[in-house]
Order: C-alpha cells, then structure tokens, then sequence
C-alpha cells in the first residue's frame, strides 16, 4: 500500500504537468481526433480533476460505487461534446498511461518492494478505470436511446 500511496502523493503534487502531458497526447494522437479543437485548458483542468480524485477512487472499499458519480460526469460531458464512446473511453485509457509514464521517468518505484507495491497499485488503478469503462459505456448508451425516443416524438 506505501508505493500506492506514493503514486497518489506523486501524481496529486504533479497533477497539471500530468494533466499538460495528457492534453498534448490527446489533441495529438490519430485514436482521439474530437478532442483536436477543444482549448487545452479545458482538457487540462478535466485531467487535473481526474487525477485528484485519484486517491477517492482508489482507496475505497467501494470502488464501483464511489465512483459512479465521476465517471457519470465525465461521460455527460464527453456526450454532450459529441466525443464518441470510443474516444471518450480512450481519452481515459491515455490519462491513466500518462500517470504511469510520468512515474516511470521519475524513477519512482526503485527497489524491489516498491516495484511489487506499484503492480499492486496498477492492478488497483486497472480496476477504476474497467469501472469507467463499464458506467460510461452504459450511460452512453442511456443517453443514445433518449436522444432517440425524444427525436421520435
């Protein structure tokens, strides 16, 4: 658990250099083309929020329903955007890469127990983020069908 709460200590103090990191990734890469015109501060601050919430999703002793409300939020906005499911889910893939890399280059998990905490606090961070993908996917679909019931009418 230490190396976990290290990598929450390391990402909560480097939250916007991540979050910078990101937007630049996001804006850039071929997998996330509708996120290449949203301003970068808008892109940092949505990172930033997700890293700080870090430490709530990851050490509560329920995960799935704490953070429902958040990954509810971020399917709203990325729905409301028109950013497709797959982009929206692979934003939060690339947040999630980011954090690490940035770990990686600080040359965080050093010894062998650190190393063995930091597969622990992955295997943690993998489960958050399957339950994003699992609650923004459904809500997506929700949104999608009364979008469609609605435009029926």
């Amino acid at each position: 658990m230490l190396a976990s709460l290290k990598l929450i200590d390391l990402v909560e103090k480097n939250s916007r250099e991540i979050a910078q990191d990101w937007a630049n990734v996001v804006k850039k890469n071929g997998r996330t083309p509708h996120y290449h015109n949203l301003p970068v501060e808008e892109l940092i601050t949505r990172a930033v929020e997700f890293y700080r919430q870090l430490r709530n999703l990851l050490m509560s002793s329920n995960t799935f329903e704490d953070s429902q409300a958040y990954f509810l939020k971020y399917a709203r906005i990325c729905y409301d955007e028109g950013i497709p499911l797959h982009e929206a889910v692979y934003a939060l893939v690339l947040m999630r890469r980011q954090m690490w890399l940035f770990a990686e280059f600080q040359a965080t998990f050093v010894t062998v127990v650190e190393q063995h905490q930091a597969i622990e606090s992955i295997s943690r961070t993998i489960l958050v983020i399957d339950y994003a993908v699992y609650k923004i996917t459904q809500h997506y679909l929700e949104l999608m069908s009364r979008e469609k019931s609605a435009s029926r009418k």
